[in-house]
């Protein structure tokens, strides 16, 4: 992986290798202002039986991500002071907040939201498949998002949150790489903050997809962020774990 590079201020300022820039870009990488992301890890969209597995996907290609989440996750869990949100897709039972195109368009791709399914109604907030799955359940004090719409910001308080936490830079993890992660980068990108997507921590039900979507934010300098590893933020993050 390739990366510009920075004179580092030893004792300041720290960086995760990333393309194409080292991440963050100003070296202020602290616990106290870094958040993980975990966007969509719902049975819905990495389990069997689920909204992707009705629409006749391989969802080992969103299964991927668990593993290196997981790690990652266990590893923050560690570090006082560091931020874990996760995200949730989902609709109110009586589906008043599913726009209309929406809900189409899911019909003609063969798993119509709202629909019941073996892991209940497809997409539904409280029905199985909606939940996070058993591996990266949530835990206690951490920030659950729920949110109708493919972006974490759109009709959420996650920015309201971010603010008074005073977070800066976020980590994004989850699926898929190509929507609902990739339009949080970017929703998270035009309000200033410095984004970092993991190309081992996201997938899309198609691979194509998740590379050009990762391909992306490589553009123009780091158009939306930089792209990384599990293991290159796991190797920086242990440091802040051993200096606590």
């Amino acid at each position: 992986m390739t990366a510009l590079t920075y004179q580092k201020k030893e004792g300041i300022d720290m960086y995760i290798e990333a393309n194409p820039y080292l991440y963050p870009f100003n070296g202020e990488l602290t616990a106290g202002n870094t958040a993980l992301v975990i966007i969509d890890m719902q049975t819905d969209f990495c389990g069997y039986g689920g909204y992707v597995d009705q629409m006749g996907y391989d969802i080992s290609l969103t299964r991927k991500a668990i593993k290196p989440i997981k790690e990652l996750l266990e590893l923050v869990r560690k570090i006082d002071n560091f931020t874990v949100i996760h995200t949730r897709e989902g609709h109110r039972p009586d589906l008043s907040d599913l726009p209309e195109n929406k809900r189409w368009r899911s019909q003609q791709a063969g798993a119509e939201i709202g629909s019941q399914t073996a892991n209940g109604r497809i997409l539904v907030r409280n029905e199985p498949g909606w939940e996070i799955i058993e591996e990266l359940t949530p835990a206690p004090g951490e920030v659950i998002i729920d949110k109708p719409g493919k972006g974490s910001f759109y009709a959420t308080d996650l920015d309201l949150i971010l603010k008074t936490k005073g977070i800066k830079n976020l980590i994004l993890t989850g699926i898929t790489t190509d929507v609902c992660v990739h339009t949080t980068m970017r929703e998270a990108n035009d309000r200033g903050y410095e984004c970092l997507i993991l190309e081992d921590c996201t997938g899309a039900t198609d691979y194509d997809n998740h590379l050009a979507a990762l391909k992306m934010v490589t553009m123009q300098g780091g158009v939306f962020g930089s792209v990384s590893s599990s293991n290159h933020v796991i190797k920086v993050l242990s440091e802040l774990l051993v200096n606590a």
